[in-house]
């Protein structure tokens, strides 16, 4: 039996699950896998502070050196969120010779080649399952069970506010603002929800997947992000009437060489596997050239999910000591100079127009359509008794710069009320 010290970098959430997990479950830990784990310290903001679970005072500290400069510690779990001071921590880990396991996806994407290359220097492990897709073990699958495989495409629900959000919206008919003010109350967004609700969140999260996937470092710079804050019920109700969902997606697709990556509200089919996951679990779809088409669904936050994948790395830190896994592009902070990031990708897309009710307007709608090359697949004019009209196409594969030149000389017709929003739509 292999005891081993560890030490906690946060207290929140995702800590307590950790804490909770290696409770009940370290027993069978140490069964299966001969190993002992004991928390021997954790970093507080307030070691006074009243907690929702019992912890020994004494394990409580609110300087980061009694953990990263502890001599008995190997193993730092850093949950803290954001970039600093979690990023100076993590370095102050690494350099002093301590393995690190990180949930943090937004130091992680942003300042991945740093701590990589600090892992490297001082021959110890950086380990980070958890920063992506909660207790969904898509970063082992992706590093350790794809190898076989050229992957070119991912696609996945990786943010769980947002599909939370989607859902209630789809299901309730209740407008963005009312399903996020009961989200927030609810526990499953936070006071200030930008970074989900805006796709900063599932941004740092396809950066990590991407990365992995394809081999070359997909910095966040080279990533399209769009938030779900102008998707409406009347969207929503007029994709259903298409045979469509609506999800915030996380797209990445390789081509040889060219990359695209992107995140943004999408249709798709109501048949499509990604178009059943509902309320706050994350499903990730891979595809794979000798695997095809793969698909992983579960949790994706939440204290026990999460501490699952913690507890996880940690466990494989202990059997990987000495032949610690490294991505191959650690010292690329760009773009790999070999590869071309596509910023002008292709995809049918869903626009809404409120129109003035007069003859014609479709005839001119469709003529600037076609001078950019976009190919109307269908169109739907609902009656309103104003003198304007709801007016909804769906296109075939369009070009997106194409599509945005084509939306501008739209917004310029004086019969044109409002372009009311543009989806992407992916089959």
């Amino acid at each position: 039996m292999e005891t081993v010290k560890i030490g906690l970098l946060g207290f929140g959430n995702v800590g307590t699950g950790v804490y909770k997990i290696l409770k009940e479950n370290g027993a069978d830990i140490s069964h299966r896998d001969g190993l002992d784990i004991k928390i021997e310290k954790i970093l507080v903001r307030d070691v006074r502070k009243k907690r929702s679970i019992e912890v020994d005072e004494n394990v409580l500290t609110d300087n980061v050196d009694d953990i990263v400069k502890n001599p008995e510690i190997s193993i730092v779990a850093e949950f803290m969120g954001g970039t600093e001071p979690a990023r100076e921590y993590i370095l102050k880990a690494l350099s002093n010779g301590k393995t690190v396991v990180t949930a943090n996806k937004e130091v992680l994407a942003k300042h991945w080649p740093e701590l990589e290359k600090a892992a490297r220097a001082y021959g110890v492990g950086l380990y980070y399952e958890a920063s992506v897709a909660g207790g969904i073990p898509v970063i082992k699958v992706m590093r350790e069970s794809l190898q076989a495989n050229n992957v070119y495409e991912i696609m996945g629900i990786i943010n769980g506010t947002t599909n939370y959000i989607l859902t209630k919206m789809s299901e309730e008919g209740r407008n963005f603002a009312e399903i996020l003010a009961d989200a927030q109350q609810r526990g499953y967004a936070e006071p200030d929800p930008t970074s989900d609700v805006e796709g900063f969140d599932a941004m740092y999260k396809l950066s990590i997947l991407a990365s992995i996937g394809f081999h070359a470092r997909i910095h966040i710079d080279n990533i399209y992000r769009e938030g779900i804050s102008g998707i409406t019920v009347e969207d929503i109700n007029y994709g259903k009437e298409l045979g469509f969902a609506v999800k915030l997606l996380a797209i990445a697709k390789k081509q040889g060489t060219s990359i695209e990556a992107r995140v943004h509200p999408t249709f798709i089919p109501m048949d499509h596997p990604l178009a059943s996951v509902r309320n706050s679990y994350n499903a990730i779809f891979v595809k794979g050239d000798a695997v095809g088409n793969l698909m992983l669904y579960g949790r994706g936050a939440g204290d026990l999910p999460t501490g699952s994948a913690i507890v996880s790395d940690i466990v494989t830190a202990c059997q990987q000591k000495g032949r610690n896994l490294y991505s191959t592009f650690y010292n690329e902070d760009r773009i790999s100079p070999e590869i071309t990031m596509i910023e002008d990708w292709e995809t049918e897309f869903f626009i809404r127009l409120t129109v003035k009710d007069e003859p014609g307007v479709l005839a001119k709608i469709a003529g600037i359509f076609g001078k950019h090359d976009v190919s109307i697949a269908s169109v739907i004019q609902k009656d309103h008794n104003r003198g304007e009209v709801p007016l909804i196409f769906v296109t075939h594969k369009a070009k997106e710069l194409s599509m945005g030149k084509a939306i501008e000389d739209i917004r310029r017709l004086d019969e044109v009320i409002k372009v009311e929003n543009v989806i992407r739509v992916e089959r």
